[in-house]
């Protein structure tokens, strides 16, 4: 083997020579697989699918419909196509593989439990357009959650249907434009601004701007949580009657809970103003903190982040809103509603009378994602109460983990705040000699993991933001402390190796801003 150099990096040695030189004919490393794109690999002059011939008499209606010549499909054999795919899949990096330790987007582990009721016939298998009274254990499941949510937020309704967070960012600001129009007649043209702090999820005034609302920063105080002073100015004087809710991420997106929270929301309330919190990084507070407590209006909650349904590669997502008494009435169709004899009611009308009399209409065609409620509901029920505190707990001191660890050779821009919540912040200040946070992260491939959160949030030059989650035990923590330590350190000792990488990866490192500017979607043999 190799010697360590300065920063105890040893390079993997295949016979005798670096990893990343060394060279075989069929570009593969033992089980290192090196894959062609699918056209390289197929024959021009056959195609792997047969069509019917030219002498098929083709329908006269849909005869324009015919192509002027043959589909350029690639020409691989059935083995040699499924092949291809499992090669590929091969260079995939999952979250049953290692973590995915990204800052602001939970990503853990997903219970076998949960895929497992979310598979059974009735609920897989289940119709948006089945009759009610076919699917009354479905609609018990929704009504089950929807009470899980409301429980654990202490808020007085929720909405289900949102289909993530993005779309239940929406709901709830329609929920509070609706509310503001019932006020003061249709338009609500006084309340037309969303006050958004710099700690806050880059969606959230994205999602302002499309409900036609205009957008205004709050800056971050030194100790990475809301000014309040500079929000408290806003939200006085002649000028207040123009806002119509905060917006507000708690905790942080930079890992801090806003402890002026209940402050925050008195002011808002005086103004006349809505608070809307983001509630992707509700697993943090989970069962330690109900948002209704807080003063909060509108929430919505990530089920493909708190409650562990699938995430990533395409969700799909489910976001709940969950609405204080006062925007209750104002809650989108359809919902569920017990009758008096225990059955179950879809109510899909704009007339539903003493449910939602103000509803603002459909955020979706039909009730929200089944198989994200039936694996958040067997999340729920297997934890309980005092299980969902721990995860909470749990996930809380696995980051303070990580950012006590760390904090010696990784500048931590607010760990002298105290210890945060649910991620550790770092920033690539002080690593010198020209490394960044792009070469750490590149590092990482490297040591065999998935890059944090790198260059967010924007209140910190070069943050690389680690959200480790409850579910990462204390070895696995280990490996990837060990992992991140030894990056810095070959930084801090100006191993130019480093500004290179990934070596051990399929592909080096790309040029990833061409990339995005001149992306090329399409085969083309030139």
């Amino acid at each position: 083997m190799s010697a360590p150099n300065a920063a105890g990096w040893r390079p993997t040695m295949v016979a005798g020579t670096p990893a990343s030189t060394a060279e075989t004919s069929s570009g593969d490393r033992g089980l290192a697989l090196e894959e062609a794109l699918i056209f390289e690999l197929a024959t021009n002059a056959t195609c792997g699918v047969d069509f019917d011939g030219d002498d098929v008499a083709p329908d006269p209606a849909l005869s324009r419909f015919l192509r002027g010549a043959a589909p350029a499909l690639p020409g691989l054999s059935e083995p040699e196509a499924v092949r291809h795919y499992t090669r590929l899949s091969r260079q995939n990096y999952a979250i049953d593989l290692g973590p995915f330790p990204l800052g602001s987007c939970t990503m853990k582990h997903n219970p076998r439990l949960n895929e497992k009721i979310a598979r059974l016939p009735g609920f897989a298998d289940i119709h948006p357009l089945a009759p009610a009274q076919t699917v009354q254990g479905a609609l018990a499941v929704i009504a089950e959650l929807a009470d899980w949510l409301v429980a654990l937020t202490g808020m007085a309704g929720v909405a289900m249907t949102p289909k993530a967070g993005a779309h239940g960012e929406l709901c709830g600001l329609l929920c509070i434009r609706a509310a503001h129009e019932a006020m003061q007649g249709p338009g609500g043209q006084n309340r037309r601004l969303v006050l958004v702090p710099e700690s806050a999820h880059g969606t959230n005034p994205a999602t302002a701007a499309f409900a036609g609302y205009g957008v205004e920063s709050i800056p971050a105080a030194a100790d990475g949580r809301v000014d309040l002073a500079a929000l408290l100015a806003r939200l006085e004087g002649e000028a207040a009657a123009e806002v119509a809710a905060v917006m507000i991420t708690n905790p942080n997106t930079c890992g801090l809970f806003e402890r002026d929270m209940v402050a925050i929301s008195a002011a808002a309330h005086a103004a006349g103003a809505y608070v809307y919190c983001d509630g992707a990084n509700f697993n943090a507070i989970v069962g330690k903190v109900r948002p209704g407590d807080l003063g909060i209006d509108a929430m919505h909650i990530n089920l493909h982040k708190t409650f562990s349904t699938p995430h990533g590669g395409g969700g799909p997502g489910s976001g709940p809103v969950v609405l204080s008494a006062a925007l209750v009435p104002f809650a989108p169709l359809p919902f569920v509603a017990r009758g008096a004899d225990g059955a179950m009611t879809l109510i899909e009308e704009e007339n539903a009378g003493e449910h939602h009399p103000h509803s603002f209409g459909r955020m979706a065609a039909f009730h929200g994602q089944m198989g994200m409620f039936t694996r958040a509901l067997a999340y729920i029920l297997s934890h309980g109460a005092d299980g969902l505190a721990q995860v909470a707990e749990d996930a809380v001191l696995n980051a303070n983990y990580v950012l006590r660890s760390l904090e010696d050779v990784l500048e931590a821009p607010f760990a002298a705040a105290g210890p945060c919540m649910h991620e550790a912040l770092f920033s690539d200040n002080g690593l010198g000699g020209g490394f960044s946070t792009l070469d750490i992260a590149k590092g990482l491939i490297d040591e065999g993991f998935h890059p944090m959160t790198v260059y967010f949030p924007l209140v910190v030059h070069g943050a690389m933001l680690v959200e480790p989650t409850e579910t990462e035990s204390k070895a696995g923590l280990d490996r990837f402390i060990a992992s991140l330590r030894s990056l810095a350190l070959r930084a801090r000792a100006g191993d130019d190796s480093l500004k290179s990488a990934p070596h051990f990866a399929p592909r080096r490192r790309l040029d990833e801003t061409l990339a995005a500017r001149k992306p090329r979607l399409v085969w083309r043999e030139d």
